[in-house]
């Protein structure tokens, strides 16, 4: 005992503290009324104005109906605020001879924790009638019996209660007895048959009456039972107990057949009219199964188990008769006494089982315990390991919450698993153990980190284009998309250096290459910065198609924003398309950027300045006729001419085209930076121009931007490179 008082936790006096201070329990509970045997769903109470709640607040804060009892017999109907009956009510059943008989139930509320205590009173109809034990009574009097001798009956039994219980008893007419209601100190009414006239047993032996009880119904119910009196020869001595009442405390774990007690009647008479028997007087169903008396020993044993939480005492009466017919009544009292035979109990009401990393206090569970027992059987101890971030609460009685006592941190334990333990006072103590597992949700509260704080990379010069130069690597804490990391190139400090045509890097995994050859006599050292970023940062974004001309041609990679073709192009292709590119963060709430893109598609730029379609629709139609004029001088005098030369042009170029890779031939200058217009809103305000190379292999379909082309960059860079790659002959220039 010593050690288990010196190991209790400290924080069980804050949490008694706690609950006496801080109590959101209403301290007046809230009653109602119901007559028993009301149809189910019938009864209402609007239970959400006697709260002062509103409707809605009762479904936002998942408001229930919790009994004291396993059974749920209200229900609340979340849409109207209205309490209601799940089932009919036997009052009978209920509470039996109980009055009041009141039904104490809890409003249970979340988001915040709060309780309100109720109680309904079960009103009780006369939906019974007085029922005697037996249809028939004998009753045996000695003819020396003297007028105003009582002779106590057999009572009849009245579920109902009140005034709709037994209230009084009569009998038939007759000119020798008449009857006498007497009330018990437990409330009950005992008929008392009283002599009227001395009795002639020559005269008449033999009386048959009917004995009535009446209840205080409207209107009134009865029983009956027929009344049999013998009258017999004197017999002047009935038996008496040596004591009464009798009081014996059992154990309730006592086994079946243990001794409970010996009852003693004694008889002045002698011969069989002073031999006694033994038995039980107007006993309950429970009694005969719970208990035998021996009627010639008077010994009272136990033949069932007791259960000190179901019943606590019983009042048994019995009756000792002598051969001659005379009876007496004795009362024997027995008291269960409590053992710590039930083991608290732990229902849980409400648990939450992944709660995010850096939450501030958070409610896990809330739960309710119990111990049938009673005394300090039935005192109970809740607790938790000290060492885990949590603390239990007090919240209404036997309720309890269960929250974080600080935030978590994933990085540092993602999973707990907690054991919470009921212990009661008893002796033995006994004790119940429910273990909750709690997961720490990630949240992106961890940068990431470099492996080195610098990298030193060596290219040798002249290098082939795409020339992977080495790797970077970051780590994040973090998990899941939270820790996949992101990089890119930072902006150079220099604005003049063309980092973006030189270096790119693979936003997955880190890899640097080399855009194009370098000159060692022209860049010696290349400085730059990397950034990482994962993808749980609000400020991360990627860019996506949303709208294009020909769905399925062209695709935007998400990393870096290269627009690439998605397939290999084809004759059937049209000539001008548009591209919507958006781009968004992941910020709260999320902002975009839009540019679009216009594309022209053309067979070796046999124009030295194509205009766009759009430009020359402008021109057509501010000038229309213009236009007709010489449409129709081209039709009338070159219309043969021009048909001859492009048949002969189509059919060179598709023979050309088939004998080498590399397209058709163009000469080399100057391509008009208008052919691919970038305009829209965000971040992408400048124009920039891009040469962009299409292959002539068949196995690969996508833009590769080489390089931004600058105005005040060397010439001599773009005309190496123009000689080393022939493949990029046929160029698209991007502006």
């Amino acid at each position: 005992m010593e050690t288990l008082e010196r190991i209790q936790p400290n924080r069980q006096v804050m949490a008694f503290i706690i609950m006496v201070f801080l109590s959101q329990a209403r301290l007046e509970p809230i009653r109602y009324s119901v007559l028993e045997e009301t149809e189910s769903s019938s009864f209402e109470a609007h239970l959400a104005k006697d709260l002062g709640l509103g409707i809605r607040e009762l479904a936002a804060r998942s408001a229930r109906v919790v009994s004291d009892d396993d059974k749920q017999r209200l229900q609340l109907d979340r849409q109207t605020g209205d309490l209601l009956l799940r089932e009919k009510l036997d009052r009978e059943e209920l509470c039996g001879p109980i009055e009041p008989c009141v039904l104490h139930f809890q409003v249970f509320l979340e988001m915040p924790v709060q309780f309100f205590e109720g109680e309904l009173s079960i009103q009780d109809i006369n939906d019974h009638s007085p029922v005697f034990p037996t249809k028939e009574m004998l009753l045996k009097i000695p003819e020396n019996s003297q007028p105003g001798t009582i002779f106590p009956l057999k009572l009849a039994q009245d579920l109902d209660v009140g005034s709709n219980g037994l209230q009084k008893y009569t009998i038939s007419p007759n000119s020798h007895f008449h009857i006498l209601t007497r009330n018990h100190s437990e409330g009950k009414k005992y008929p008392d048959l009283v002599q009227d006239k001395v009795l002639d047993r020559e005269e008449q032996s033999e009386f048959s009456l009917t004995l009535m009880a009446l209840d205080g119904g409207s209107p009134p119910r009865s029983g009956t039972i027929t009344l049999q009196i013998l009258i017999m020869d004197v017999n002047d001595n009935a038996p008496e107990f040596v004591q009464t009442p009798y009081e014996v405390q059992v154990l309730e774990n006592s086994p079946i057949d243990s001794p409970v007690l010996s009852v003693l009647a004694r008889d002045a008479d002698a011969g069989n009219f002073g031999s006694v028997s033994y038995g039980f007087f107007q006993a309950s169903d429970e009694i005969k199964q719970t208990f035998s008396l021996n009627e010639v020993t008077g010994e009272i044993r136990l033949t069932k188990k007791l259960d000190f939480e179901q019943i606590k005492s019983y009042h048994v009466e019995i009756e000792a008769t002598d051969g001659g017919g005379l009876s007496g009544k004795g009362t024997v009292v027995i008291e269960v006494v409590d053992v710590n035979d039930n083991a608290p109990e732990l229902t849980m009401s409400s648990l939450t089982s992944f709660i995010s990393e850096n939450a501030p206090e958070t409610v896990v569970a809330i739960f309710r315990i119990r111990d049938r027992d009673s005394g300090d059987n039935g005192k109970m101890i809740c607790s938790i390991p000290d060492y885990l971030p949590f603390i239990l609460k007090p919240t209404f009685k036997n309720f309890y919450t269960l929250v974080t006592e600080s935030p978590l941190d994933r990085e540092t334990r993602s999973e707990y698993n907690i054991t919470i333990t009921v212990t009661d006072l008893g002796t033995p103590r006994l004790k119940t153990e429910h273990n909750i597992t709690v997961l720490v949700s990630d949240v992106n509260d961890n940068a990431p980190a470099f492996t080195q704080t610098s990298y030193t990379l060596f290219v040798r010069e002249n290098n082939s284009p795409a020339l992977h130069i080495g790797s970077i690597s970051a780590t994040d804490r973090d998990a899941g998309a939270n820790a996949q990391v992101t990089y890119s190139l930072l902006p150079p400090q220099d604005p003049q250096l063309p980092l973006a045509s030189l270096v790119s890097i693979n936003a997955d995994n880190g890899q640097l290459f080399a855009l194009r050859a370098l000159d060692y006599e022209a860049l010696r050292v290349l400085e730059f910065g990397v950034g990482a970023v994962d993808r749980g940062s609000p400020a991360l974004s990627s860019p996506a198609l949303v709208l294009a001309t020909e769905p399925g041609l062209f695709s935007v990679w998400a990393h870096n924003g290269e627009v690439r073709t998605a397939r290999l192009l084809s004759e059937r292709d049209a000539a001008k398309h548009r591209l919507l590119v958006l781009v968004k963060d992941n910020g709260e709430p999320p902002l975009s950027a839009s540019v679009t893109l216009h594309v022209l598609l053309v067979d070796g730029f046999s124009q030295p300045y194509l205009p766009l379609p759009e430009a020359a629709a402008d021109a057509a139609q501010a000038d229309p006729l213009t236009v007709y004029l010489v449409i129709a001088l081209a039709s009338v005098s070159s219309l043969f001419l021009f048909s001859v030369l492009a048949f002969i042009a189509v059919r060179l170029c598709k023979r050309g085209r088939s004998a080498s890779l590399g397209g058709c031939s163009v000469p080399e200058g100057h391509f008009p930076g208008h052919l691919v217009d970038v305009s829209g809103s965000g971040t992408l305000s400048q124009s920039y121009q891009y040469e962009v190379c299409l292959t002539g292999d068949p196995g690969t379909g996508e833009f590769k931007f080489l390089k931004p082309i600058f105005p005040n960059l060397l010439v001599q860079d773009t005309e190496r490179e123009m000689k080393d790659n022939p493949n990029c002959r046929n160029s698209f220039v991007f502006s």
